[in-house]
């Protein structure tokens, strides 16, 4: 069953839809280390998705102002988007506090192509982190706000918005219907495929969410500690270069929507659920054998760093490093990966 919210977004159980295009999933996944450059980390599930307007007498009024949908996530947890399934173009922003995350400007609303702040789905397959350009990422990490850790508080100079932010412009009515007679006829050409497979990679084995309990109506409503995103370590990621005419995209948004991340205490008194266990070990993951990723994709042309994000700090550096002692994937654990939707629950937006 599916839910809907104004402006375009719809929730099906924990993926995000967005428009006729863009399906994205929130990843919950280990949190490299701080130093060197790694291989892409496997995935331990998603995170659970609610619509705000689920919880009216439990969020925060600040948050029923902005609308959207909300996750919960532990401080430091460190997660990546999945985009599998995105069925027609799209192009996506991502603002973490209203600051792009590929181009590092600030949030504007607009496509931009000089720098491109944008992705392109369905050919970006994830994003793990913030674009830092030569082919890397760096991850995306929890922290609470007011400590200046954030990449909002980094590259602004406030901490005042949080959360995550997510835009999605579908292609003009012209080169969309281009797209599609293309299809059709690349579908007529094509041998038969098997039902319901997914693009290779997606997801990395992520298990069903367990069923949640429904939210208390007697618990009060209160001021929710705000959580944004900063950046952890580096690791093998291309974000690709846009190669349309910037006119092929609409000037107008399909959907939007504001992302809310929630400590667990603050999970449990507005949801009235669990927030997901803590992430496994690394160490403890290496040691079993399980695989990691490596992703490579010749056809496309990876974006140059972006000059505002190459500035942004760790959250070692602010909140001092808690790492284990890392134990690296061997050889053997890379793996690499290359070359119909049901309606949605609609997701209501609001003022942000």
């Amino acid at each position: 069953m599916a839910d809907e919210v104004t402006g375009g977004a719809r929730v099906e159980g924990n993926t995000l839809l967005l428009g006729d295009g863009a399906r994205i999933r929130f990843i919950r996944t280990l949190r490299l280390p701080e130093s060197g450059t790694h291989a892409l980390p496997p995935g331990l599930g998603e995170f659970p998705l609610r619509r705000v307007e689920d919880y009216p007498d439990t969020v925060p009024p600040q948050w029923r102002a902005k609308g959207g949908v909300m996750l919960p996530v532990y401080l430091r947890e460190a997660m990546w988007l999945g985009f599998g399934g995105s069925r027609e173009p799209a192009a996506l922003q991502v603002g973490v506090g209203k600051v792009c995350a590929v181009s590092g400007e600030r949030w504007t609303g607009r496509l931009s192509r000089r720098p491109q702040n944008y992705v392109v789905l369905p050919r970006q397959p994830w994003l793990d982190g913030i674009n830092s350009g030569d082919g890397t990422v760096r991850q995306f990490v929890a922290v609470p706000l007011g400590l200046g850790a954030t990449v909002e508080g980094q590259v602004t100079g406030e901490e005042t918005i949080g959360g995550v932010q997510l835009q999605a412009f579908a292609l003009n009515p012209r080169e969309l219907a281009k797209w599609r007679e293309a299809e059709r006829e690349r579908a007529l050409r094509a041998r038969p495929s098997a039902p319901g497979s997914a693009p290779a990679g997606f997801g990395y084995g992520a298990p069903a969410p367990a069923p949640m309990a429904a939210a208390p109506a007697s618990v009060p409503r209160a001021s929710a500690p705000a959580m944004g995103l900063g950046v952890g370590g580096t690791m093998r990621q291309e974000v690709y270069r846009d190669d349309r005419r910037p006119a092929d995209w609409s000037d107008r948004p399909a959907a939007r929507v504001f992302v809310h991340l929630v400590p667990p205490p603050e999970w449990r008194r507005i949801t009235g659920e669990d927030a997901p266990p803590s992430p496994v070990d690394r160490a403890a993951y290496t040691r079993a054998g399980l695989p990691w990723y490596d992703y490579y994709d010749e056809t496309g042309t990876d974006l140059p760093a972006a000059g505002p994000l190459g500035a942004v700090k760790p959250v070692g550096e602010w909140l001092g490093d808690d790492h284990a002692p890392w134990v690296p994937p061997v050889p053997g654990q890379v793996t690499p990966l290359g070359n119909a939707p049901r309606p949605g629950e609609p997701v209501q937006d609001g003022d942000w």
